[in-house]
């Protein structure tokens, strides 16, 4: 398995795909693990070197001690660049792994080719919200919330229809360490990219979920709004549309990589 040391801390990583590809590095949400891009493997790995990577806190990446802010997990992509020595690359990140890009689109221009900023926001719920999750996390541990949190990741006619599916994502979020979770709530919690977001040029796509009760259609638009070289999808999903509408998904993302540079605002 391999990993790299970042600051003390065991990152875990896999490159998969075309090794004659351009790189695309996968950042995942909170909660799950570099697992939660299988659906959309199968279509991406053709073409493209996929980077995938658990963030700290999360599957097989350790976590320090100390409180860390989202400038350290773009720190992150930044040091599992060099460590597959690429010097720039696109990213496709939702929810949490969104902000990632976010945070590198306007502080790392020169490492950003393209971004996906996929059932994300700037800012994404407020400070009492997350507090409360920490707190659950803390006191109660995953498994009340990976129930929870299935509920919001996709819409009820998606859970009613693949049972096993839904076990496999519901062991994922159960098995995320509380410490590490609550680390990551944390910096969802401080971190507000709204300014952020104008300073990116980097040609972006921003896709929502119709039904996301997390970051609602209402937090992409506004992405959309604010990032100046940037097209808008919005997908018949809840939050987890990497894995809900997989093909849909990845479809966007090879049309986003592989098109000349025209954008709807």
């Amino acid at each position: 398995m391999p990993a790299i040391e970042c600051d003390g801390v065991r990152l875990h990583y896999e490159v998969s795909g075309n090794p004659r590809g351009s790189v695309l590095v996968l950042a995942n949400s909170l909660g799950s693990n570099l697992h939660m891009w299988n659906k959309v493997l199968p279509a991406l790995e053709r073409s493209l070197r996929l980077l995938r990577y658990d963030m700290r806190g999360h599957g097989k990446s350790g976590l320090a001690p100390d409180a860390f802010t989202i400038e350290q997990l773009g720190l992150d992509v930044l040091r599992l660049l060099d460590e597959v020595e690429t010097e720039q690359a696109n990213l496709c990140g939702l929810s949490l792994g969104g902000q990632v890009g976010l945070w590198l689109g306007s502080h790392a221009p020169e490492r950003v080719d393209r971004l996906i900023l996929a059932n994300t926001g700037a800012r994404i719920g407020s400070s009492e919200m997350w507090e409360q999750r920490i707190a659950a996390a803390m006191s109660a541990g995953m498994s009340p919330l990976a129930a929870l949190t299935i509920e919001r990741w996709f819409t009820p006619a998606y859970r009613a229809s693949r049972a096993q599916e839904m076990e496999e994502i519901r062991e994922m979020i159960a098995a995320t360490e509380p410490a590490g979770y609550a680390a990551c709530c944390a910096v969802l919690r401080d971190a507000d990219l709204r300014e952020d977001a104008r300073l990116i040029t980097a040609p972006s796509l921003v896709i929502a979920g119709k039904y996301d009760p997390a970051t609602p259609p209402g937090d992409g638009r506004a992405l959309h709004a604010a990032i100046r070289n940037a097209n808008y999808l919005e997908l018949d999903a809840s939050h987890l549309s990497a894995w809900e509408r997989a093909e849909e998904f990845a479809g966007a993302v090879m049309k986003h990589l592989t098109a000349v540079e025209e954008t709807d605002g």
